[in-house]
C-alpha cells in the first residue's frame, strides 16, 4: 500500500508550490524584505508556536507506543524551544493581539483535539513538513551577504529539523497504516486544509488582514 504521506503531500503540493512564489519567501532570501514585515511574522509565529507546543503535547498524551508518545513530548519541548530562543532574539516582550490569520489557524489545529489522533496528528504534520521544505529552498537561493536575516535563515539547515520532520511524517505512516480508509481520506483532508494555512500565515505577513473592528 502506498504511504499515506506520499498521497497527502501530493494533494497538497501546488499550495507548497504556491508558497514559494510568495514576495515574503523571495524577499527574505535575498534580503529585501521589509524589517516591519519580519517583524510582523515572527510576532505571531511565537504566539502561534505558543499554541503549537501544548497541541503537539496534547497529542503525546493520547499515544499508547511509548516511543511516540516521547517523540511528541520531545517535539512539543525541545524543538519549538529552538524556534523560541530565536524568536527571543528579535521579538521584544510588548504583549501582542493574535491576528485573524494565526487565531484561524490555532483554531482549526485545536478543534481536531475531539477527532481521533491520527487526524489530529494529520492536522500538525504541515507545520513540520511545509517549513521544513520551505526552508530548504529558502535555504538554497538566499543572498546571505549582507543579509538581514541570514541568521534566521541558516537556522533551516539544523539537522535536528529533519530528523524531527521525518519522525513525525513516519508516526502519521504508522497510525495511517492501520487505520480505517475514511480515517486515512480524513487525514489528508486536514493536511490539505492546515496546508493552506501554511500559506496564510506566510502571506498574512505580508499582505495583513487586520482585525476591523
Amino acid at each position: 500500500m502506498e504511504k499515506w504521506s506520499n498521497r497527502a503531500w501530493e494533494a497538497s503540493r501546488p499550495i507548497y508550490e504556491a508558497i514559494l512564489r510568495l514576495p515574503f519567501i523571495k524577499e527574505l532570501a535575498d534580503g529585501t524584505l521589509d524589517p516591519a514585515i519580519f517583524q510582523r511574522y515572527i510576532e505571531q509565529d511565537k504566539l502561534y508556536l505558543t499554541e503549537y507546543s501544548r497541541i503537539l503535547a496534547h497529542i503525546a498524551s493520547r499515544l499508547h507506543d511509548n516511543d511516540h508518545v516521547d517523540a511528541f513530548l520531545r517535539f512539543a519541548r525541545d524543538g519549538v524551544f529552538t524556534e523560541k530562543a530565536l524568536h527571543d532574539r528579535y521579538v521584544s516582550d510588548e504583549i501582542c493581539e493574535m491576528s485573524p490569520t494565526c487565531l484561524f489557524y490555532t483554531s482549526l489545529l485545536k478543534a481536531q483535539s475531539m477527532e481521533s489522533v491520527e487526524i489530529e496528528m494529520a492536522s500538525v504534520l504541515p507545520c513540520f513538513w511545509i517549513y521544513n521544505a520551505v526552508g530548504k529552498h529558502i535555504l538554497s537561493i538566499a543572498r546571505m551577504d549582507g543579509n538581514l536575516y541570514a541568521d534566521w535563515i541558516k537556522t533551516y539547515s539544523d539537522p535536528a529539523f529533519d530528523a524531527a520532520t521525518d519522525k513525525a511524517i513516519a508516526i502519521c505512516d504508522q497510525l495511517a497504516e492501520v487505520a480505517s480508509e475514511e480515517v486515512r481520506a480524513r487525514m489528508t483532508d486536514i493536511f490539505f486544509k492546515a496546508s493552506r494555512m501554511e500559506w496564510c500565515f506566510w502571506d498574512a505577513a505580508y499582505t495583513p488582514h487586520p482585525w476591523e473592528v
